[in-house]
């Protein structure tokens, strides 16, 4: 391991740990690591790291996807349909435990066939008008609703990006996700964990027995705001399964997609609520609801990420774990769930997966095995590691910042209460399916 290598790890380290430290300071924390991440790698002689490298390192199609999102969202929070389909809500479920465990279940079925953050984005305000209803904290059902949605994006190739990465890895279809060599495919091992995490979810809140109470029915001021968020939903859908193309132009829009038409359906918002109020007010009331910390931070941690990746340090991992792992594929396939666990509770998992699908394959091809197993192994690990942490996936991240703007300051151990039952539940119990399926039978 290099010296470059060795730096790039302790800060690195420093940045995670004040990360969880200084909750209050996140964002200028990320901020402050990228720009001392960029710094020293453009000085330090031993990597090729130019300003290009810094903007790539940052996915701009997360960025736009978000800010469109959260910018309909407040056109959706001003219209009162949040708190209408609150008033359903409230109607047919009998106490907050019923509640929370349903809209938890929601958001991971929604985030199965779109976007992890578009799906928080979407669920979250929802689960705000609930709780501002009954007067209780909305930090719990935020949480379940953010690591809900995680989970679940490892059911469908068009749940998630690392899902897309294995599929393109393996030549794997929509179907294949449901039913793969004759077996089922990876899409029941996630069910089985959103299953066993609902009842996870129920027991965490078997106190929060309060009966729901509904007051007067909150009418809804303007509809389209609604309509634009449930084509945000289709687009998105429909989106993933557009053909990857070869033209550089138009691989460059195809890479943007999500971010395009949640920007471009903001646009839409933004000029019928000028031409329906005839007054900039409802135009700038959008700008300033953005939540720009959470961009920071996000677009902070992106470079970060990136440049502990340029230094190769994510690779120097994947070849560590290959050699420990040596000719047994039960102890290989054990690394692989519990090692990426672990990596993607504080690491981007995209890059992490990139990294190690060619190593997968490399050692499944030395050990002589199909290399099915590893692969899903690896999705499964990658994929749900990341529910560990409060930073560990942009879903996260998106959560406690919409908390954070409706006052509310998370902790790490709050947190950290009910992603660890959660995560472990959810790992396990895909750990135990896959094996079964593709390292047994």
């Amino acid at each position: 391991m290099t010296t470059t290598m060795i730096v790039a790890i302790v800060l690195f380290a420093v940045t995670y740990v004040l990360l969880f430290a200084l909750p209050k300071f996140k964002p200028y924390i990320a901020l402050a690591s990228a720009v001392v991440f960029s710094v020293w790698l453009a000085i330090d002689k031993s990597v090729d790291f130019t300003f290009s490298t810094f903007i790539g390192a940052i996915d701009f199609n997360v960025l736009m996807m978000i800010a469109g999102t959260m910018g309909i969202v407040s056109l959706f929070i001003e219209s009162k349909m949040p708190m209408r389909i609150a008033d359903v809500m409230l109607s047919k479920f009998k106490n907050v435990r019923a509640a929370v465990v349903a809209m938890s279940v929601f958001a991971g079925v929604v985030s199965a066939f779109m976007d992890n953050v578009a799906t928080v984005l979407i669920v979250a305000p929802i689960a705000l008008a609930v709780c501002k209803k009954q007067n209780i904290s909305p930090i719990g059902p935020i949480i379940c609703i953010a690591v809900s949605s995680n989970l679940q994006g490892a059911a469908t190739l068009v749940g998630d990006t690392t899902s897309i990465l294995l599929a393109g890895q393996m030549n794997m279809t929509f179907a294949d996700f449901f039913w793969y060599q004759g077996k089922p495919g990876i899409f029941w091992a996630v069910e089985l964990g959103a299953a066993l995490t609902a009842v996870i979810i129920f027991f965490l809140f078997r106190k929060e027995k309060q009966p729901l109470t509904l007051s007067e029915k909150t009418e809804v001021k303007d509809y389209v705001p609604s309509v634009l968020l449930l084509l945000v939903v289709v687009f998105l859908i429909a989106a993933s399964f557009i053909p990857r193309p070869t033209d550089p132009v138009a691989l460059g829009v195809y890479d943007h997609r999500n971010g395009i038409i949640c920007m471009g359906l903001l646009i839409v918002g933004i000029i019928y609520n000028l031409c329906r109020t005839k007054t900039f007010a409802g135009t700038k009331q959008v700008f300033k609801e953005m939540d720009y910390q959470t961009l920071i931070l996000l677009a902070s941690l992106f470079v970060v990420i990136g440049c502990i990746d340029h230094v190769g340090v994510i690779d120097k991992l994947a070849e560590g774990l290959a050699k420990l792992g040596g000719s047994n594929v039960f102890l290989m396939y054990t690394l692989l769930v519990f090692v990426s666990v672990v990596v993607s509770a504080f690491v981007d998992n995209i890059p992490y997966v990139m990294a190690m699908l060619p190593v997968v394959s490399g050692v499944a091809t030395s050990m002589g095995v199909d290399p099915t197993v590893l692969y899903f192994g690896l999705l499964v690990g990658a994929t749900l590691g990341g529910n560990i942490t409060p930073i560990g996936a942009s879903a996260n991240i998106t959560g406690i910042g919409m908390l954070r703007k409706e006052g509310y300051n998370v902790k790490a151990k709050d947190f950290m209460k009910i992603s660890v039952p959660f995560t472990l539940t959810a790992v396990l119990s895909g750990y135990a399916f896959i094996w079964i399926f593709y390292g047994i039978l």
